[in-house]
C-alpha cells in the first residue's frame, strides 16, 4: 500500500487526514490503512521506493490529541537536523585539517586571530641550519597577502612603544638577601694558579657516603645517571687529603655561551669541545641560572624542588678532576706554573629567559623584574667571558618554530602565529614598558611563536649593564657557516687559548656542522613572502639599534 507522504509528515487531526483522496480513495481501508489504525509508526514511501536513511523519519501519532502530531513532526525535524550538522562538522573539519596542511583552503583559516595557544617548549637546542634552504621558491598565497595591512598597522603601534631605557643595576646586598644560599657555597676568591675559577671545599662524607645521592639532575633525569655512575667510581680517588681532612675541587665556568637558541651554539660547543684546553658541563645545556635553581624543569608541568648550587656545581667534577691533577702537577708545585684548562657552560637560555623572577621577586618596578641573572653571576664572576651567537631574527624564529612544532606544520601556521603573536605583544607594549613585555612569563607562554627570542638588543643592553663590553664576544651565524676558521680564531684569541697544531685546527674546523635541520622539516620549504616581509618590519628597529651598539652594520642582516 503506497501512504501520501504529504499527509503523513504533516499529520493533522483525524477528519483532515479522511479527506486525503490518496489514503482515502476508494479501496482505503479504516482496518488496513496504519494511520487510522492508529499504528504508532508509518514508514514514508515514494514511488514505492522507500526513502534514503538520512531521508527517513519516523513519526509518532496519536489521534486522540491534535496537537501531538505536530510535536512529534518536530521532533523529527531536530534529529534530522543535529544529525546532519554533525556530519557536515566533521566534513569540516576533516577538509580544514587537510587542507590548510597542503595550502589547499580557499579562504583563511578562521582560527586567524583566535584563540593563542601556549608555546610549551622550553627546551632550546640549536641549529647551523642550511643556508640554502631559504632559496627555495615558495607558493605566494593570496590569502596572506591581504592581511599585511592590518599587520603592518600592529607593528606599527609596537614601533612607536619602543623605548630602550637603562636599567637600574641592583646592589651586591640586596642580591645576597635573595640568594643567601648562594652566596654562602661559592666563595669571593678562587685559587690563583687557576685560569678557570675554583677552589677547595672541605667533604664531611665518609667511605660509604654517595655524593650524587641527591643531585637533582641525576634524579629527575634518567640520560644523565651514566654520568653520575662514573662520578660515583672515581670521586674518591680525587679528593684532596690535608691535615686529616678531605678537600673537593670545586669550580664555576670560565666562560658561559649564552645564546641565542638556533643560531648555532651547538655547533660553536662541539667545535670548542675539541680544543685540548677547553673542557665543559657534564650536561651541555643545564639552563640552571635560569629555570632549574627556580624548580623549573618544564613550566608547563608546574614547579619542582628548586635545584641548589651544589647540584650545578656537581656537573663540573669531571673538569675538575683534570683541573686537580694539573694542579698537583710537579709543573705548578715546584715550577710556579698555572693551570690553562678553563671550563664552559652553553645554555643558549642565558641570556634571555628571566619569566622566573615574577614567581619569586615580588618587588618590582611597573612589572620589570629587579634582579636578572646577570647579576648574580657577576656578583660570583666579575670577570667571566661571554659568547653570543646571534642568526638573522626572521630566520631564527622560523628555524625555532620547525623544530619545537609538533604538529601540522607549514608556512601558513606559521604565518597565523607569528600575526598572533604580534597581535599579544602589541597589547602588552601599549600598557607596559618594552623590558615588562619582554621578561613577562605570561605573555612570552601565550606567544605561539617565540617573538621575543629576537630582540637580541634588548637582552644584550642589559647585560651590558653589569658587564664589560670587552667582555662579550658576539658573533653572527651567517659567518660561521661561510668562515669558520675566521669565526675560531675569534673564539680562541677572546678566551686567550694556546695556539694549535695543524692537525688540531684541521679537526676543529672541518667537522661536519651540528644539529643540522631536520630533512621532514626541509621539505616544508621556506616561510611565505608576506610573512617575511611582517617579520623584517616588526625586527628592523632591534636590529638598528644592535648595529648601532656593536658598530657593526651586518647586524642589520641586510643581505639575507
Amino acid at each position: 500500500m503506497r501512504y501520501c507522504i504529504n499527509c503523513c509528515i504533516h499529520l493533522l487531526p483525524n477528519d483532515l487526514h479522511r479527506q486525503c483522496f490518496r489514503c482515502r480513495g476508494p479501496d482505503h481501508n479504516n482496518q488496513k490503512c496504519p494511520v487510522c489504525r492508529g499504528e504508532n509508526k508509518i514508514p514514508l514511501y515514494t514511488d514505492r521506493k522507500q526513502m534514503k536513511w538520512l531521508a527517513v523519519l519516523e513519526v509518532r501519532t496519536d489521534h486522540c490529541e491534535s496537537w501531538n502530531g505536530i510535536f512529534c513532526l518536530r521532533k523529527g525535524k531536530l534529529c534530522s537536523l543535529m544529525f546532519g550538522l554533525i556530519i557536515m562538522t566533521l566534513v569540516m573539519v576533516s577538509y580544514m585539517l587537510t587542507g590548510a596542511k597542503h595550502g589547499l583552503l580557499l579562504i583563511p583559516s578562521p582560527f586567524h586571530y583566535g584563540a593563542f595557544a601556549s608555546n610549551p617548549s622550553l627546551m632550546d637546542n640549536e641549529s647551523l641550519s642550511d643556508m640554502k634552504d631559504y632559496s627555495q621558491p615558495s607558493k605566494m598565497n593570496i590569502s596572506y597577502v591581504k592581511d599585511y595591512p592590518s599587520i603592518k598597522l600592529i607593528i606599527d603601534t609596537i614601533t612607536s612603544k619602543i623605548e630602550f631605557i637603562t636599567r637600574q643595576r641592583p646592589d651586591l646586598e640586596e642580591l645576597r638577601k635573595q640568594e643567601p644560599h648562594m652566596f654562602s657555597v661559592i666563595p669571593n676568591k678562587f685559587l690563583p694558579n687557576s685560569k678557570n675559577p675554583c677552589w677547595y671545599e672541605e667533604y664531611r662524607g665518609n667511605t660509604t657516603t654517595d655524593p650524587y645521592a641527591t643531585n637533582s639532575y641525576a634524579l629527575y633525569s634518567k640520560r644523565f645517571r651514566i654520568i653520575f655512575d662514573y662520578l660515583r667510581k672515581v670521586f674518591w680517588n680525587h679528593l684532596y687529603h690535608y691535615k686529616d681532612k678531605h678537600y673537593r675541587l670545586r669550580c664555576l665556568p670560565h666562560f658561559y655561551i649564552i645564546g641565542q637558541p638556533k643560531c648555532g651554539t651547538t655547533d660553536l660547543y662541539d667545535r670548542l669541545r675539541l680544543h685540548p684546553d677547553v673542557r665543559f658541563s657534564a650536561i651541555k645545556e643545564p639552563h640552571w641560572w635560569t629555570r632549574k635553581r627556580f624548580g623549573i624543569i618544564r613550566l608547563r608541568d608546574g614547579f619542582h624542588d628548586r635545584y641548589p648550587v651544589e647540584d650545578y656545581l656537581d656537573l663540573f667534577d669531571l673538569a675538575a678532576h683534570q683541573i686537580q691533577s694539573v694542579l698537583q702537577s710537579d709543573a705548578v708545585k715546584e715550577r710556579g706554573e698555572r693551570n690553562n684548562i678553563i671550563i664552559g657552560e652553553a645554555s643558549a637560555s642565558t641570556m634571555w629567559d628571566n619569566n622566573a623572577w615574577i614567581f619569586f621577586y615580588d618587588n618590582s618596578t611597573e612589572g620589570e623584574p629587579p634582579f636578572l641573572i646577570q647579576d648574580f653571576i657577576h656578583a660570583f664572576q666579575p670577570n667571566a667571558k661571554l659568547i653570543i651567537m646571534l642568526r638573522d631574527p626572521v630566520e631564527r624564529l622560523y628555524s625555532d618554530y620547525l623544530y619545537f612544532a609538533s604538529a601540522n606544520k607549514s608556512a601558513e601556521d606559521f604565518h597565523e602565529k607569528v600575526a598572533e603573536s604580534l597581535q599579544l605583544f602589541e597589547g602588552c607594549v601599549l600598557d607596559f614598558s618594552l623590558r615588562a613585555c619582554v621578561y613577562n612569563n605570561t605573555l612570552n607562554n601565550a606567544m605561539p611563536v617565540r617573538l621575543q627570542v629576537g630582540l637580541y638588543v634588548v637582552y644584550l643592553l642589559d647585560w651590558l649593564t653589569v658587564f664589560n663590553k670587552d667582555q662579550i664576544l658576539v658573533l653572527r651565524l651567517e659567518d660561521h657557516a661561510s668562515n669558520m676558521r675566521y669565526t675560531m680564531h675569534m673564539v680562541f684569541q677572546f678566551l686567550d687559548l694556546g695556539p694549535l697544531s695543524e692537525k688540531q685546527e684541521a679537526l676543529i674546523t672541518k667537522s661536519p656542522a651540528s644539529n643540522t635541520r631536520r630533512p621532514e622539516d626541509r621539505s616544508l620549504g621556506p616561510m611565505l613572502p608576506t610573512t617575511k616581509a611582517i617579520l623584517r618590519d616588526f625586527y628592523r628597529p632591534f636590529n638598528t639599534k644592535l648595529a648601532q651598539v656593536l658598530f657593526d652594520e651586518a647586524f642589520l642582516w641586510k643581505r639575507t
